[in-house]
């Protein structure tokens, strides 16, 4: 049985048109153990993943190990603010051994460089980099947990590197396949490397899963079920790709001898198991790679496998976990007519107020509707007790919904 984080990848679910589907998905989760292992319990342990069991070991070990690599990446659950603190803590401690360093970013798209130049040179404020990189448009997630990250990178003028594509361009995969869409509109990425079986069986269960939650992809774009979860899976593997290739063109583009330590931040999802953005990097003739992955003691720790990653640390359980984010119990899908909504929870906040499946969004909290992820997060962020303003068009008639959720309890 697959296991799926939905608090930080719903996301993913939700948009596979839009070619964000499997942002940073879990890996599959056997039955729970008994006891959770000892190792987990107070948090702040590394572990190596390279035999049968997890062993312990400590940040010296792990440090000595990821810096006589090419690339390191560092994983994340997007909405963790562990996570970027972690993250920060390693760049520190590998910028500390190997200073000739470039920082790759899953957050901006390669169009946005020259914005990431500038704000490395010192040119921008964080308002202007985050204005002139579209933050709002592209990521959305809190720029305040990211920017510790990006002044780091100013402070020791370390280079950044855009990894990321538009997801129009991953949307057209995810309609056409690979093969359909024309070369001026790949941005300059490379032809995929196929993914293992194992990656194939993985996607075609989130596929699957995400068919019966939001009806069939194939029948909305007139294309054959196959066909369909090809485009998924070239959407993913293009995603994949033009993060790999992002990472080993930082090593040449400096020019330097012997080359940088490249560091890679992205979601998790793009590095379990060795299956996304690694795999693309061994096709690229990439081989020395560190994989490192934050894993919570109260959660996957319990869990892990070997080969999921080189190695993974352990967040602490926190005093009081963060509450649930809000939910509005419906599945929302970019289509050419716009932001659909197209399946309701029965009993949820969205069926009481009145929202049925085949509604289109308007516009959301008084702003015009851009796009499920942007829809999602909107909604995340409503605080509890509040009331979310929605225009929506149902057939020829455009209707006002607003919804209130309930009081924090």
């Amino acid at each position: 049985m697959l296991k799926t984080s939905l608090k930080s990848f719903l996301i993913g679910f939700m948009v596979i048109s839009a070619g964000i589907a499997i942002a940073a998905l879990a890996n599959r989760k056997p039955a729970m153990p008994p006891t959770t292992p000892s190792y987990c319990k107070p948090g702040g342990n590394w572990l190596m993943l390279n035999g049968a069991s997890p062993a312990k070991t400590n940040i010296r070990e792990i440090v000595a190990h990821s810096v006589k690599q090419d690339i390191v990446l560092l994983g994340e659950q997007h909405d963790s603010e562990d996570h970027h603190r972690w993250q920060l803590q390693m760049l520190a401690a590998l910028h500390a051994l190997r200073p000739d360093m470039v920082i790759g970013f899953e957050m901006f798209p390669r169009r946005m460089q020259a914005v990431l130049d500038q704000w490395v040179a010192g040119a921008l404020t964080p308002q202007a980099l985050l204005k002139q990189s579209e933050w709002d448009k592209v990521w959305r997630y809190p720029a305040q947990m990211y920017l510790p990250l990006f002044e780091f990178a100013r402070l020791n003028r370390i280079p950044m590197r855009a990894l990321n594509v538009d997801n129009e361009l991953t949307r057209l995969v995810a309609e056409k396949t690979w093969e359909q869409v024309p070369e001026n509109l790949r941005e300059g990425v490379g032809r995929p490397a196929p993914p293992q079986p194992d990656y194939l069986a993985y996607l075609r269960e989130i596929y699957e899963m995400h068919e019966k939650t939001s009806g069939t992809h194939a029948s909305k774009t007139n294309t054959s079920p196959e066909r369909a979860f090809q485009g998924f899976v070239d959407s993913q593997l293009t995603w994949d790709r033009a993060m790999a290739e992002g990472l080993h063109g930082a090593r040449s583009l400096e020019r330097n001898t012997p080359p940088p330590l490249v560091v890679g931040i992205m979601g998790s999802g793009h590095i379990r198991f060795g299956h996304g953005v690694p795999n693309q990097l061994n096709s690229l003739g990439v081989i020395r790679i560190a994989s490192l992955l934050p894993v919570a003691a109260d959660g996957e720790c319990a869990h892990l496998q070997a080969g999921l990653a080189t190695a993974v640390f352990v967040t602490p359980e926190k005093a009081e976990p963060p509450p649930e984010p809000p939910r509005l119990g419906v599945v929302f899908e970019d289509t050419k007519t716009g932001l659909q909504i197209t399946a309701v929870t029965p009993g949820s906040l969205a069926d009481k107020t009145g929202l049925r499946s085949g509604d289109r969004i308007i516009e959301i909290a008084g702003r015009p509707a851009s796009g499920s992820a942007d829809a999602v997060l909107t909604v995340r962020r409503q605080p509890p007790g509040t009331w979310l303003p929605l225009r929506i068009a149902r057939g020829d008639s455009q209707l006002d919904f607003i919804i209130q959720f309930p009081p924090r309890p």
